[in-house]
């Protein structure tokens, strides 16, 4: 692991004007057919690589080579023409749009579904409940236990939530460090007691659950987090319907930003997921699909 510096930002200007305005060339590709690269927030990996199966069995003409990576090295790539589709957790910010219209780029893009950041400790922690201040305590070195607090990568998304999100602009303290990966992360976590980890909501489910209600896996506890707009004390994990109803407090987006101008792979993709076999692909791997009406009723379980 290393230390984690918070780099992240706006990106990197020189490299956004190189990017725009360059001329638009003739495209073998269309909506369902030819090659394309995109570049997608490593957080949604396991979602998304269900999209890519459903797809290709769809369209059998078309390649789609996916590269996962930080959030930050998604939107390096898509300033760089490298993906001109790229899956990440926020939308362009007003000086990167700017750039662009400066350059005739009008990129498109679209809120496709809701997960939630998960919150992991080791199976012998008893910290199983956690309201927002003891969060930032953690963060900050400011608990009454000191953590060792991990993320997958410095320039992450899951870490941009954090620090924008809840610190606030607070400095984040020396017991916070960065894995290479979401698996990375939950490993350590299963073998160091006094960690805890952040990871996409996709990686904290069973692999083997088939019921549909969702299994966490049992390597690591996943730690159920008070909501501080509830009227009520309450304390949720981040089940489906608790991140559609954002009674789950580590809620956030997954967006697609498309620079293409023309009907190509890409916005075929982007179009897909957006579809009827897209937002039910996000339903069944436990996202909120934002594109598709959905019903929630409360229901009574019994133990």
């Amino acid at each position: 692991m290393s230390r984690i510096s918070l780099l992240f930002g706006g990106i990197i200007l020189s490299a956004i004007i190189a990017s725009c305005g360059d001329d638009a060339p003739k495209h073998p590709d269309t909506l369902g057919k030819g090659a394309v690269d995109i570049s997608v927030d490593e957080s949604f990996q396991p979602v998304i690589e269900e999209q890519i199966k459903v797809f290709d069995s769809i369209y059998p003409d078309a390649k789609i080579t996916v590269h996962y990576k930080p959030e930050a090295e998604c939107f390096k790539d898509y300033f760089n023409h490298t993906a001109h589709l790229i899956l990440v957790t926020r939308q362009l910010t007003k000086q990167e749009q700017d750039l662009c219209d400066q350059e005739k780029i009008f990129p498109s893009s679209e809120a496709l579904a809701s997960d939630g950041i998960a919150v992991i400790v080791n199976n012998a922690s008893r910290d199983t409940l956690l309201d927002m201040d003891a969060l930032t305590g953690i963060l900050t070195g400011m608990y009454k236990k000191k953590y060792t607090a991990v993320f997958d990568d410095q320039g992450s998304s899951t870490l941009r939530f954090v620090t924008d999100s809840i610190l606030k602009g607070t400095k984040l303290a020396s017991n916070v460090f960065a894995a290479k990966s979401n698996k990375d992360v939950i490993d350590y976590v299963a073998k160091n007691p006094d960690a805890i980890g952040f990871v996409g909501m996709s990686y904290v489910y069973a692999n083997e659950d088939t019921s549909g209600a969702g299994t966490f896996i049992n390597s690591v506890k996943v730690v159920a987090m008070q909501n501080p707009k509830a009227k009520k004390l309450e304390f949720n994990k981040p089940y489906q319907a608790y991140v559609a109803l954002r009674s789950y407090p580590l809620t956030r987006k997954l967006y697609y930003i498309n620079a293409e101008s023309y009907h190509g792979l890409g916005t075929g993709f982007a179009n897909f997921l957006g579809s009827h076999n897209g937002q039910l692909l996000f339903l069944h791997e436990h996202f909120f699909p934002l594109k598709e009406q959905i019903i929630i009723r409360e229901a009574d379980i019994k133990q």
